[in-house]
């Protein structure tokens, strides 16, 4: 069962922003995460696929059938809510049965049903508890297996962990991620979360504005994010506003870096990417030996986390984060040109005029 997305686009009749044109799709048995801060989008999807929105144009396909149009009730997609929602007066298993009463199933039906969705999602023996007597973590598993009960042609998950307190949580992603591969069901989960959606997905779409930014793996989104968003979403990033000299260089907050800045124009404003754990820390025996994009400075909250040592180097105005495995004393650090990303600018701004460029060229041979 597949799942995909074609132009669509929704807008708010208060004028509050929506999405515009989503392209995506998701694969059979693939669990996709759409990530994004507050506002982006992200739920107005959800809701659209859900059925509680429809969308102004593009269509909605759900196993080759155009469902844009199709009410909640009929479009057989399993929804988990973030606030659970289950009925306080029943049991676990009558919770879990009530899609089923919806559609009429008999009452041995829905009982036999219950039970076993039940025992999927690791509940088997608390059939007979109300809510009231289930921890967090399975009253969660309760409106999970609620929505896998009439399996659904595709799962949807609206922020599943937030109500959870913060040690529930990572065995929580684990519980899903395993019911969903063993239940084998295309899900979607929609989420604010980093680590639920680096921890739990195959692929993350990263919406921005009410767009999508990029849809890739985790890995890819963090060796080549297509702008400055999904790089700082998807790990810890320097990001330093920047104007092109040349095709080998870049002014910046810091200075002028010298790296391959593609086919960006001179004079073009760019984001400039540098990952942690790319920076090379020099101590001051090892400054003489460097003498391409060096800054030497002030190492403050130096930070040990086990075997890695995160640090923060500061100069005149600029501030440049490092991760290393090095123990010693930090004075510099020197940045490859072969690390450094050159993005879109964060913003749209003027350009920089020709004697502009050159006077950034001149500082840099001098």
């Amino acid at each position: 069962m597949t799942i995909s997305l074609e132009q669509v686009s929704y807008h708010y009749p208060s004028g509050r922003d929506g999405v515009c044109d989503i392209n995506f799709a998701v694969a059979a048995g693939e669990l996709l995460a759409v990530v994004g801060a507050s506002g982006s989008g992200k739920t107005t999807l959800l809701k659209l696929l859900s059925g509680f929105l429809i969308p102004d144009r593009g269509s909605i396909v759900v196993d080759g059938r155009d469902i844009s149009r199709t009410p909640v009730e009929k479009r057989n997609l399993g929804v988990m809510f973030q606030s659970y929602a289950l009925f306080q007066h029943m049991n676990a298993w009558r919770n879990v049965a009530y899609p089923l009463k919806v559609r009429g199933s008999s009452v041995s039906r829905r009982r036999a049903k219950a039970f076993q969705a039940l025992s999927v999602v690791g509940l088997a023996g608390m059939e007979e508890r109300l809510p009231a007597h289930l921890s967090g973590g399975q009253q969660q598993r309760v409106a999970l297996a609620r929505a896998l009960v009439f399996a659904p042609k595709a799962l949807l998950l609206d922020e599943p962990l937030s109500a959870l307190d913060a040690s529930l949580r990572a065995t929580m992603r684990d519980e899903i991620t395993k019911v969903q591969r063993a239940v084998g069901i295309t899900t979607l989960l929609v989420t604010h979360d980093r680590e639920e959606a680096l921890s739990m997905a195959d692929r993350i779409a990263v919406i921005e504005g009410g767009r999508i930014a990029q849809i890739a793996t985790a890995q890819e989104l963090y060796d080549a994010p297509k702008t400055p968003a999904v790089a700082a979403f998807i790990g810890r990033a320097n990001l330093w506003d920047g104007v092109v000299i040349d095709r080998t260089s870049v002014a910046t907050g810091l200075g002028v870096l010298c790296c391959d800045t593609g086919a960006f124009p001179p004079g073009g404003k760019v984001s400039v990417l540098v990952r942690p754990e790319k920076v090379i820390p020099l101590s001051r025996d090892d400054r003489a030996a460097e003498t391409v994009n060096l800054f030497a400075g002030s190492v403050v909250n130096q930070r040990c986390f086990g075997p890695v040592v995160r640090y923060d180097l500061v100069g005149d105005g600029w501030l440049i984060q490092g991760e290393t495995h090095f123990r010693g004393e930090i004075s510099a650090v020197s940045i490859p040109p072969q690390v450094i990303r050159i993005l879109p600018a964060r913003a749209d701004g003027a350009q920089l005029s020709h004697r502009q460029i050159e006077s950034y060229g001149r500082r840099r041979s001098g």
